[in-house]
Formats: structure tokens, C-alpha cells, sequence
């Protein structure tokens, strides 16, 4: 299997601006740069590219995964973080952090740990970073109710996800 993406890029780094399309014309002539931005125009980055590539690799693994355990997921909320850092050699990423929560139709907290790192441990785009990969996992239950207690990953990504933990504050676990 062989997948397919384009880029051009013009004029100097700081400056410069880049075009990228992909083989299914999802993005076609997609701006990109070095920055998120360029002159008010709103651009993706290779970085950012990578964080949507590891968030959907690992959700399509995760949903394999629970398939295999019998579990059927209702719905899966991801977010991935990739931290870098500059060395003499360029920027490398040095770690990524996925952040999700799933609903399943039927709870098995067991089955749903095992499954997620089992994705974790081998989802596709991860044999291609060479980065540590961490994780916050969390099992959504359609039996919470109550105040639920809420917090975020090791890595901050903004307050683009809440994660849902099944502890409750009243000493509920579900």
C-alpha cells in the first residue's frame, strides 16, 4: 500500500509559504509554513500535520483494539501532543501525549485498559517517531452521574479536550 501527498514551497523559511495536497483531495493546496500562520492567513505546519496523524493512527488502532475485545466504542475523543525540542542537529520531537476518552456500549474497564495499550504499544505512525509515547486513558461510563472530577494530561494541550475520569468526587467508581 503506498499513500500519496504533494508540497511546494515558495521564496525564503521566515518568509515562505507552502501549498500541500493529498492523494484523496481532502487538502488540496492546503497553505502551510513554519508558523500556524502567515500574514492573517490561517496555515497548518509539518508539526501539526504529525499531531493530527498520531491522533487519527491511534484512534483507528484503539477502535481495532477494542474490536478484537469485544467492546464496542460509542464514541472516542482524542487529542495528541507532540513536544519538541531544538538541538544542535534541528528541532526533534521528544515526546508525544494522547489524551482520550472513550464511551463504550458496554463497560469493561479490564478489557478497555488492555486495549489501550495495546494501541498505544502499536499503532501505525508511532514505529515512526522515535519519541517516548505517553498516555492518559479514560473510560467514559454511561452510568456516571454526579459530579465528575476532571483534569488534564502530563503534557498540556490547551483546553481543546476535558478528560472524563470515572472516579466521582462522592467516592463513586463505575
Amino acid at each position: 500500500m503506498m499513500r500519496m501527498a504533494s508540497a511546494i514551497w515558495k521564496t525564503g523559511l521566515k518568509e515562505g509559504t507552502g501549498l500541500i495536497s493529498t492523494e484523496s483531495g481532502l487538502l488540496k493546496e492546503a497553505p502551510y509554513s513554519v508558523n500556524l500562520g502567515v500574514n492573517g492567513q490561517a496555515a497548518t505546519n509539518p508539526e501539526e500535520l504529525l499531531a493530527a496523524a498520531v491522533a487519527s493512527s491511534f484512534s483507528i488502532a484503539l477502535t481495532a483494539e477494542l474490536e478484537k475485545a469485544y467492546l464496542i466504542p460509542e464514541s472516542i475523543r482524542l487529542a495528541a501532543g507532540l513536544m519538541m525540542e531544538q538541538s544542535e542537529n534541528g528541532w526533534q520531537i521528544n515526546q508525544v501525549h494522547i489524551e482520550v476518552t472513550v464511551k463504550l456500549v458496554k463497560d469493561d474497564l479490564v478489557k478497555f485498559d488492555a486495549a489501550a495499550k495495546a494501541a498505544k504499544d502499536h499503532f501505525t505512525i508511532s514505529r515512526l517517531l522515535n519519541a517516548k509515547i505517553t498516555m492518559d486513558a479514560k473510560l467514559e461510563s454511561w452510568r456516571s452521574f454526579g459530579e465528575i472530577e476532571r483534569h488534564s494530561g502530563s503534557i498540556p494541550l490547551g483546553k481543546r479536550l476535558v478528560t472524563v475520569s470515572l472516579e466521582k468526587k462522592n467516592g463513586f467508581a463505575g
